[in-house]
C-alpha cells in the first residue's frame, strides 16, 4: 500500500518527467557511481555491504535511462586506482561486480560492452565478465559500457599503442604517422570507438572532480554533481540531472 509520501514522490517525479523536452535530452550518459563505502560507514556496516547496495541500484538506473530515451550509458564500477585497495576489500568487490554484470546480462534488456584494462584484472574476473557480456551481443537495447579496471590516462595510452601497431601493420613509418595522425585517428582506438561521446556525466557523493573518467570523450560533456551517495541515488535525482542538462546551452566552443 502506498503511503501519502509515496504518492507525493510519484506525483513529483511525474511532473519532472513531463517538464523534460525530448529533443534536449542526452544520448550518452556517463556515471561515476561514487559513495558506496561512505554510505556503508554511516550505517556502521562494512564496505562490501555498501558495494552491494550500490550494485542493487544499477538496474533501476538503467530502467530510468531507457524511459528517457538514452542510447548509451557508461558505468564506472572500478578504476585502475581502485585496484590498489587491500585484498580483503578488493576481492569481495570484484565478486560483487561479477555478480551484477551477470544479472544485467541475464535480464536480456541491455547490450553490455566492457571497457578498461582487463589485463589488470584476475583471470577469473575477466572470464566471468567476458562470458556475461558475450551473452548480450545480439541484444538491441540500451548499450551499457561497464568500465572496470578503467583509467582515462590508461585508455589514451592504450589507444596510442593500438594506433602505432596499426600503422606498423600497414607499413607506415613513425615519421609518416607523426605527419598524418589526427584526433579522429586516436578516437578510433579508444575503448568506446564508434560510440557518441557522453553528453552528460553524473557523479554522486558530492565529489566534484573527474578522477580520470572518460578524459578524452568528455571534452564537450556537461557535468552534474549530486550530493547523494550512489546507493541513495533516486529517480528524482536522475530527473533533476536531466532537467539541469536540458536547461544548459551547449555551444561547443562556438
Amino acid at each position: 500500500m502506498q503511503t501519502p509520501r509515496d504518492l507525493v514522490y510519484k506525483a513529483y517525479t511525474s511532473s519532472l518527467r513531463r517538464q523534460l523536452p525530448a529533443q534536449r535530452l542526452p544520448r550518452h550518459i556517463g556515471v561515476m557511481l561514487d559513495g558506496n563505502r561512505r554510505w556503508a560507514r554511516q550505517r556502521g556496516a562494512g564496505s562490501a555491504e555498501g558495494h552491494r547496495a550500490g550494485a542493487e541500484n544499477i538496474a533501476p538506473f538503467l530502467g530510468w535511462c531507457e524511459e528517457a530515451g538514452v542510447e548509451v550509458v557508461t558505468l564506472w564500477l572500478l578504476s585502475t586506482d581502485n585496484l590498489n585497495r587491500p585484498e580483503e576489500e578488493l576481492a569481495p568487490l570484484l565478486e560483487i561486480i561479477e555478480g551484477v554484470v551477470d544479472e544485467l546480462a541475464a535480464a536480456g534488456r541491455w547490450r553490455i560492452h566492457l571497457v578498461g584494462a582487463l589485463d589488470l584484472l584476475p583471470d577469473r574476473t575477466v572470464r566471468a565478465l567476458t562470458e556475461a557480456a558475450g551473452r548480450t551481443s545480439a541484444v538491441e537495447g540500451l548499450l551499457v559500457n561497464v568500465a572496470i579496471g578503467y583509467g582515462g590516462r590508461r585508455e589514451i595510452a592504450d589507444a596510442v599503442r593500438s594506433l602505432l601497431r596499426s600503422a606498423a601493420d600497414r607499413g607506415m613509418t613513425l615519421a609518416e604517422l607523426a605527419d598524418r595522425v589526427t584526433v579522429e585517428d586516436i578516437a578510433e582506438h579508444l575503448y568506446t570507438k564508434g560510440q557518441p561521446d557522453p553528453d552528460l556525466v553524473i557523479r554522486t557523493s558530492g565529489e566534484q572532480r573527474l578522477g580520470g573518467f572518460l578524459l578524452w570523450q568528455s571534452a564537450h560533456s556537461e557535468f552534474y554533481f549530486c550530493e547523494a551517495y550512489w546507493p541513495d541515488f533516486r529517480k528524482v535525482d536522475f530527473l533533476r540531472a536531466l532537467r539541469v542538462y536540458a536547461e544548459r546551452e551547449r555551444r561547443f566552443g562556438t
